[in-house]
């Protein structure tokens, strides 16, 4: 349970970094200059206010220069990043891949919450990421040997590109380009972990999105041409085939076999 402590705690101070990140990043701005400061009154941020969590308990929800409200989402932010940090501690182990499942996490909490408000996926975060997962991964391959996780993982990366730069074609309007991109660098991950990861994670994208927004068609909250950001769902897809892809793959050929 020690990786989970330690990943966990990694999860809430990177995830005091995605915030900034999630806040500049679409307005093209530097993410380590200036320092943190109150958007309302331009006080910098002190160190001591800037505890995870913590400090936005402390101060609560508050500048402590202006009293200007600081919205809940940061704090959310972080757990939501040490959360899904456990889960990857947890699922993936103490293995030569783990820091390329962490970084996973990060740029997935990252373009999940910029896709939200945005309907964006940065290509400052999105291509950079094909490098260095392929350089993480490809270090664990090197190190534990295990070549066949690195040919799947490109198998991985071509086939899920290629799936959605051909539904990008045939539906421009129902799919961004940006979404072909992410799906090549969630198909590096899937793949390296198994067929059955790649196949579910895939698929699940699909499932969440049509039941989120089915959901919010009928709700009144949307309509057929509403835009709904697909990146968060493929995301939450690739998570859920990453924790349990590989059982939920064999519960369906279980079913098929019946």
């Amino acid at each position: 349970m020690l990786i989970a402590v330690i990943a966990g705690a990694l999860g809430l101070l990177i995830g005091s970094f995605l915030n900034v990140v999630v806040w500049r990043v679409p307005r093209g701005e530097s993410v380590v200059s200036p320092p943190s400061h109150c958007p309302a009154c331009d006080a910098p941020v002190r160190t001591r206010d800037n505890v995870p969590v913590v400090s936005w308990l402390l101060l609560r929800g508050r500048c402590r220069d202006c009293a200007d409200p600081i919205s809940a989402r940061y704090p959310l932010v972080e757990l939501a990043s040490a959360a899904v940090f456990v889960a990857m501690a947890l699922r993936i182990g103490l293995h030569a891949e783990l820091p390329a499942f962490l970084y996973l996490s990060a740029i997935g909490v990252t373009l999940a919450l910029i896709d939200y408000d945005t309907h964006r996926l940065p290509n400052v975060i999105v291509l950079p990421s094909y490098l260095v997962g392929a350089l993480l991964l490809g270090t664990a391959a090197a190190v534990t040997g295990e070549w066949d996780n690195a040919i799947r993982m490109l198998i991985g990366a071509v086939a899920l590109f290629a799936f959605y730069f051909v539904l990008a074609l045939v539906h421009p309007a129902g799919m961004g380009f940006g979404d072909v991109k992410l799906a090549g660098v969630l198909g590096m991950y899937l793949g390296w972990l198994g067929y059955s990861e790649l196949v579910v994670g895939g698929f699940l994208g699909f499932l969440f999105g049509g039941v989120i927004g089915g959901t919010l068609m009928a709700l009144g909250r949307a309509s057929r041409k509403t835009k709904i950001p697909f990146g968060p769902f493929m995301l939450l897809g690739a998570l859920v085939a990453i924790l349990c892809g590989g059982a939920l793959g064999d519960l369906y050929l279980n079913a098929l076999g019946r």
